[in-house]
């Protein structure tokens, strides 16, 4: 299915990706699908994405958490090629290879507000276009401000 600039717009507008002092750095991914996480009774954050048959994309490309925290996703490669994936969490990275027809799990742990990237690193994948974002919203935490006057955000 492809998505017209309008409806992409919109999308990007109502994950908040296109303002400024927002999430906006997930409008650098010009194509693919937005999803979020479902966040569940016990505060982790649950997702899946998938690489379609003869695609060379996440889907959905940009992942929306709401805020900090664990995360646990679920990876499917339903390609016919292998594929892997390398993963953020809190500075290190988690490797999981997905061979073809296949599924992965990951918990990882993405505290903070911002983005993430992730993607795969064989052969050229990343450069043919697997390559993802999952992109955090929220807050920093007190503890990790500076100690300066609060900032005006338009």
């Amino acid at each position: 299915m492809t998505t017209t600039s309008g409806d992409r717009s919109a999308q990007l507008a109502e994950a908040g990706l296109d303002q400024q002092n927002g999430t906006s750095l997930g409008r650098l991914l010009g194509t693919g699908n937005i999803g979020y996480a479902e966040e569940g009774p016990d505060g982790r954050m649950r997702a899946t994405v998938r690489i379609p048959v003869d695609e060379l994309v996440w889907d959905p490309q940009i992942l929306v958490l709401p805020h900090g925290g664990e995360l646990d996703l679920e990876l499917i490669n339903d390609d016919m090629n292998t594929h892997c994936a390398v993963l953020p969490s809190n500075g290190d990275y988690q490797f999981i290879w997905l061979v073809n027809h296949s599924k992965g799990r990951a918990a990882l742990n993405l505290d903070g507000p911002g983005q993430y990237w992730y993607g795969s690193t064989t052969g050229n994948d990343e450069g043919r276009g697997l390559t993802g974002a999952i992109v955090v919203g929220g807050e920093v935490p007190d503890e990790a401000k500076l100690d300066r006057p609060t900032q005006p955000r338009p």
